[in-house]
């Protein structure tokens, strides 16, 4: 590979790992569009699952006793149920249908979220419909690699609180990811210099991920909010252009 390359690949895995470090999620959101200059999409997507269980895992230890897995497990019990269908959908459906519709909820709900002045603390339907947005998280994960902007949404209207939120969004997207990671592997999806990439990368998202968790630890829950719902509308802003320019 040339310098550049290499520059680019480690520049996306820094980034990929700060935001992650930072907000629990949103390495695809940095990183696959910087990869995607160099790599194709057979490369760069399962790079990108990689990454982020690299990042996540490695600031697990210095959040996990703030994390309330009372909290977490009926989004981990629906997305782990979730996966596998949107696997089999991914023949059938059309994922270009799914982002834009994704994108759009994003963009409004995000946008909503950051206008509304009022604390939210919306209680509807328990851990049942928390596992229901878990379920839904993991269809459109093994669909189209969009397992958090749902589960991520909800905890926002739940009112939690930081930590509360960091823990959903980490374990969840962690719990999914390597998931589809795994049945990826199985499949025969992951080539052989995917693993050789990841080691170039692995410096830089561990850089990354550090940086970011020192960020998150030094943000309020006010600050931490508005951080998750930015990176959200650039997400759904991306989803949207993507979805357009491909119709």
């Amino acid at each position: 590979m040339e310098a550049s390359t290499y520059a680019l690949l480690l520049f996306g895995a820094l980034a990929g790992g700060f935001v992650s470090g930072l907000a629990g999620f949103g390495t695809a959101l940095m990183a696959l569009g910087i990869w995607l200059y160099v790599l194709p999409p057979s490369l760069a997507v399962p790079l990108v699952l990689i990454c982020s269980v690299i990042a996540q895992t490695s600031t697990l230890p210095s959040m996990w006793k703030s994390f309330d897995l009372s909290l977490v497990w009926p989004f981990l019990i629906g997305g782990l149920i979730g996966v596998p269908l949107g696997t089999m959908m991914v023949a059938t459906a059309d994922p270009k249908v799914f982002k834009l519709s994704v994108g759009v909820l994003l963009l409004i709900f995000s946008s909503a979220l950051y206008l509304n002045k009022r604390p939210l603390a919306f209680k509807f339907g328990g851990r049942i419909a928390d596992g229901a947005i878990g379920f839904a998280g993991g269809i459109l994960g093994g669909l189209a690699g969009l397992s958090g902007p749902l589960p991520i949404l909800w905890a926002n209207i739940r009112g939690w609180n930081k930590h509360e939120r960091r823990g959903i969004f980490q374990l969840f997207n962690f719990t999914v990811l390597a998931t589809a990671l795994v049945l990826q592997t199985a499949s025969g999806l992951v080539e052989l210099k995917v693993v050789w990439l990841a080691l170039i990368a692995f410096p830089g998202t561990l850089i990354g991920a550090w940086a970011g968790a020192r960020v998150y630890h030094a943000l309020s829950d006010k600050h931490f909010g508005d951080v998750v719902l930015g990176l959200l509308f650039l997400s759904g802003l991306g989803l949207v252009w993507n979805s357009v320019g491909g119709l």
